[in-house]
């Protein structure tokens, strides 16, 4: 079922050209260049952005308080499956309209749950093989899979930390198929979010059984995908809660204690939300370095949230000073390798016309380049880092120097104070002139 060469699901909507900073055309990029070079890259190959098919494909504009109001021209027919397939060919004209080298999924997006998992398989398929085509005639590639373990009922009390085995084994067996459907179109990641693995109450809940059984069922994932030669990077996306109350992977730091409480730190990355980072009371910033000063920094969800509402809003990202923060720590940690920015991000309920999808990735893509130059220019002339190396300048040599190498100790110490260095004088942060440096490379 190849799509017809004349039919378009975007009609009157062009493929989105790059016109510079001073084009005033609502349906243009102005910083993102996909083709721009830059120290032997293109920005395409550079930014590596994706397009997350749950929300762009199957968000209907819904919320807590009410149903959906966006409704797309292609979600017509009887047969869902035949849905799902056309579904894909309007995903996939956007992502080349949009200049996205990527897309990601989720099993249970791409294509309809059957009444068993044996037909959920075959569904699945089907649909995996029309994206394989799609795939193929774009040149649009899959940065990451996943499996969806947390929408249906079967999954209320978890998946992996279900107190039910067979919930683990209907889990495992989701997951198995998942990750053959990743390999099968080439994606090179696959990731784990634990929606629904965590708790409500403790009243019935065997804290560190869950969670042995929860880097078990990692451990298997890890133990199949080697078997059958899957190569790609393993990620674990932290979020502290919503929809279990507490969720295992709260945020990054505590991931980084559970993977290696449990021997999974050299199979495992992390995939950051900018929002999950908030609902953990940290700056996307934060999560970055936590991730980075330990060698697994993997992907980012790029989005936002609000910061007067309590839960995920997942909404695109046009903050570029919060950006930049986040590009300079990407930048500076040696980039993403196979992960991305994947649009983890939904419209407004009240944003209902084709174009608003246009308008919310150009924004997010047009956001995201602009922090990227910027990051590289703050880099480059390096008066951050200079500030910061001359801060910390007094470990580089003698007795500082002696405490990072562990050739010192207390009784040392104590007799340098007592006897030399008596008082220390402090120094300035200089908070505020480093804010306002900040400033001059945002603000032209």
């Amino acid at each position: 079922m190849a799509k017809s060469k004349n039919k378009s699901y975007f009609s009157g909507l062009d493929r989105v050209a790059y016109e510079g900073p001073s084009s005033e055309n609502p349906l243009a990029f102005r910083h993102y260049n996909p083709a721009e070079v830059i120290d032997g890259k293109t920005m395409k190959e550079h930014m590596r952005f994706s397009i997350a098919y749950w929300h762009s494909f199957r968000g209907t504009g819904s919320d807590p308080f009410g149903p959906g109001t966006i409704v797309r021209p292609w979600e017509k027919g009887k047969d869902p499956v035949s849905v799902a397939k056309v579904r894909l060919e309007a995903g996939f004209e956007f992502f080349q309209k949009i200049e996205s080298p990527f897309w990601c999924f989720h099993d249970r997006d791409i294509a309809p749950e059957g009444k068993t998992l044996a037909e959920s398989n075959k569904i699945l398929d089907q649909v995996v093989a029309h994206a394989k085509q799609l795939q193929k005639s774009t040149g649009v590639k899959l940065l990451w899979g996943t499996a969806n373990l947390f929408s249906n009922p079967r999954f209320m009390a978890g998946a992996s930390t279900n107190p039910d085995a067979h919930v683990f084994a209907y889990a495992a067996a989701q997951v198995k198929k998942a990750l053959e459907v990743t390999q099968e179109l080439g994606g090179e990641n696959y990731v784990f979010w634990g929606g629904r693995e965590g708790y409500e109450t403790l009243l019935n809940t065997n804290l560190k059984r869950e969670q042995d059984h929860l880097a078990t069922f990692m451990h298997m994932a890890a133990d199949y995908a080697k078997s059958i030669g899957f190569k790609g990077q393993f990620l674990i996306e932290p979020k502290p809660k919503e929809p279990t109350k507490h969720q295992y992977d709260f945020d990054v730091a505590s991931g980084i204690a559970f993977l290696r409480t449990y021997g999974l730190e050299k199979i495992f990355k992390f995939n950051i939300e900018t929002n999950h980072a908030t609902l953990a009371g940290h700056t996307f910033q934060h999560e970055i370095e936590v991730a980075a000063a330990q060698g697994m920094l993997g992907s980012i969800d790029a989005n936002s949230g609000d910061l007067l509402l309590g839960w995920d809003t997942d909404q695109f990202n046009t903050d570029v000073k919060e950006l930049t923060l986040a590009m300079v720590s990407i930048l500076r940690a040696g980039g993403l390798g196979s992960g991305g920015f994947n649009f983890d991000a939904k419209l407004r309920r009240q944003s209902i016309d084709p174009s608003d999808l246009f308008h919310a990735h150009i924004g997010g893509m047009d956001a995201y380049a602009a922090a990227f130059k910027v990051a590289r220019q703050i880099l480059a002339e390096g008066q951050f880092e200079r500030f910061v190396a001359d801060r910390y300048s007094s470990f580089d040599s003698g007795f500082g120097k002696d405490i990072e190498t562990r050739k010192i100790g207390f009784k040392e110490l104590e007799k340098l104070v007592l006897t030399k260095l008596g008082e220390p004088t402090p120094r300035s942060g200089r908070q505020e002139y480093l804010e306002n440096l900040l400033n001059r490379y945002l603000v032209k």
